[in-house]
């Protein structure tokens, strides 16, 4: 499968990629078919030297069946060759992963204290059980002064059943 990619150039703590376009196949750095143009990520974004393509040749791969990823098909969005994609949902991005497993304890904790009241139900089921036993003598002068409100108390004791 063709895609669009970057592929890493400069040095060490100085990236400069070239989009290119390669087998997804192949290495990250490695062979590829063409290159199609330049990302340096260390230049301001209101920089033209940043984002450098081939609007043609790129507009061809993509015609050709070439799938850009994710940070391609944002800069080619960002340059209006392709429609801007979504955005990612990743609201944990910027909390530290500290804060992260904390968050994700409380998240199990929580489906723990929701199970106990699932279970007190259940408890409570029998009970209810007994109370249509008592409650036909009841209802009867509810059905005759609200036929609406006999159903509605009945529907709930078939589900817990």
């Amino acid at each position: 499968m063709l895609k669009l990619r970057l592929s890493r150039g400069g040095t060490k703590k100085r990236p400069v990629y070239k989009v290119v376009v390669a087998d997804s196949r192949f290495a990250r750095d490695g062979r590829f078919i063409e290159k199609v143009g330049f990302f340096n990520p260390l230049l301001p974004k209101e920089k033209k030297e940043r984002v450098g393509l081939e609007a043609e040749r790129i507009k061809y791969w993509l015609g050709q069946g070439a799938k850009p990823t994710t940070r391609v098909a944002r800069i080619l969005g960002e340059n209006e060759l392709i429609p801007m994609p979504a955005n990612g949902n990743n609201p944990n991005k910027a909390v530290p992963k500290k804060e992260r497993n904390k968050k994700e304890e409380d998240g199990k904790e929580a489906p723990k204290a929701e199970a106990a009241p699932a279970e007190a139900p259940k408890e409570e089921a029998p009970k209810a059980e007994a109370a249509p036993a008592e409650a036909p003598k009841e209802e009867a002068p509810k059905a005759e002064a609200a036929p609406a409100e006999a159903p509605k108390e009945e529907a709930p004791a078939e589900e817990k059943k």
